[in-house]
């Protein structure tokens, strides 16, 4: 399944799923008219809360069950066709263009990995960056500067001049855990998303310094995450994926996940000690390519007016516009804003 956080301006927020033709359906409502024409249970709208709730977040932590309640829902709403409606003439399969879609989820934690592709090590170290990023490490990520497909990267030119990508493979937690081998980490994935690492390196210059780097990553927006969450049955081996990332078409960084130091199951079981929740996102490192560590890094950094796309195999695009800041707050100084 391709999941989706999607807003409808008479339902709220809600949990779907993409369909072949790029509808969407709520799979909470879909849900509840399985269970009530199918199952034939009375309480449908309750069990229905109860399995496949309206948030992200609460579907992830029923696991297993929650994921194979929605599919039989999806599978079901699919097959009524898309006039079908819900047990209170609700609708339940949206048009694309009915609905915006959101970031699919915020989780509870975000951890966040660096320097696991050595190529991007090795052209930091040709750059001259100021302090080695050594494979690798974690810190973790503000999950209030995340935001979803198409919505808008805000270029604050009153911290930076400097606004550099870094597309990243993400993983999504279907349940709690901590303190496990890498051979088990396969049995606590979701899903797979998209991360755009969104870096202010003349910001991480300075903070790198001291050995860390947090501010430089975490500002407002600098969190594109998208543009769905595709379900870990349907990617055998996220150590085979091709990534790419254009800025206005051109590309700029072009890679495989098989380049990475220590594999997915590696990372996430290295990172259990600390402890997971369901919906927890972990990040897996960017790839070459990024604009700081190329022979002309001005004429290739972020500025407003670029869309920034992030494409991984098997599971789409991530599309991203710049903006400035001063010209989104109308001109007016950070202090009136």
């Amino acid at each position: 399944m391709k999941l989706v956080t999607f807003h409808h301006s008479g339902r709220g927020d809600r949990v779907g799923a993409v369909a072949a033709d790029g509808s969407i359906v709520d799979l909470n409502a879909a849900y509840a008219l399985y269970l009530r024409n199918v199952e034939r249970e009375g309480a449908f709208y309750a069990l229905a809360d109860a399995r496949v709730p309206a948030e992200m977040r609460g579907l992830f932590e029923n696991g297993d069950r929650g994921l194979d309640a929605a599919r039989a829902a999806l599978q079901y709403a699919l097959k009524e066709g898309p006039e079908t409606t819900g047990p209170s003439g609700e609708a339940i399969i949206f048009r694309r263009d009915a609905v915006r879609i959101k970031a699919p989820i915020v989780p509870k934690k975000f951890f966040h990995t660096a320097g696991n592709f050595r190529e991007h090590h090795t052209e930091a170290q040709k750059a001259g960056f100021s302090h080695p990023v050594l494979p690798w490490i974690v810190f973790f990520q503000n999950v209030d500067a995340i935001i979803g497909p198409d919505e808008e990267i805000v270029y604050p030119e009153h911290l930076t001049e400097e606004l550099d990508y870094e597309l990243e493979l993400a993983v999504v937690m279907k349940k709690s855990g901590k303190h496990f081998s890498a051979d088990r980490a396969g049995d606590y994935i979701g899903g797979y998303v998209i991360f755009n690492d969104i870096t202010a390196r003349d910001i991480q210059r300075t903070e790198m310094k001291s050995g860390v780097f947090s501010f430089c990553k975490g500002i407002d927006t600098f969190c594109p995450l998208g543009p769905h969450i595709v379900t870990a049955d349907e990617i055998a081996n996220p150590n085979n994926l091709a990534m790419e990332l254009r800025v206005n078409g051109k590309v700029r960084q072009e890679s495989h996940s098989s380049k990475m130091s220590v594999t997915v199951s590696e990372i996430i079981a290295h990172y259990s000690p600390m402890g997971y929740s369901a919906g927890d996102v972990l990040s897996t490192g960017t790839v070459s390519g990024v604009a700081a560590f190329s022979g002309d890094p001005k004429s290739l950094y972020l500025k407003p007016g670029d869309l920034v796309e992030c494409e991984i195999e098997k599971i789409g695009v991530l599309r991203n516009p710049v903006v400035s800041y001063r010209e989104k707050h109308g001109g007016k100084s950070v202090a009136a804003a």
